[in-house]
């Protein structure tokens, strides 16, 4: 229950990822989104883990789409 209301309030937030995307987490542009990039974001950084379905520790384009 806390996953998904944390879910629903990132992907509704409209202040937290209105002009936000992929490639503006994606800070060395290297196609993923580390867990070290996320930090600025710290929504982000509490649904990592979930969003992380590969466990590999970054977040892909297919990954992260599932917030927005």
């Amino acid at each position: 229950m806390k996953t998904t209301l944390a879910f629903v309030a990132l992907a509704s937030s409209s202040a937290a990822f209105a002009a936000v995307d992929f490639d503006s987490f994606d800070a060395d542009g290297d196609g993923v989104i580390s867990k070290t990039e996320a930090q600025v974001n710290s929504q982000l950084v509490q649904l990592f883990d979930q969003l992380d379905v590969d466990r590999n520790g970054e977040l892909s384009k297919e990954e992260f789409s599932k917030v927005q």
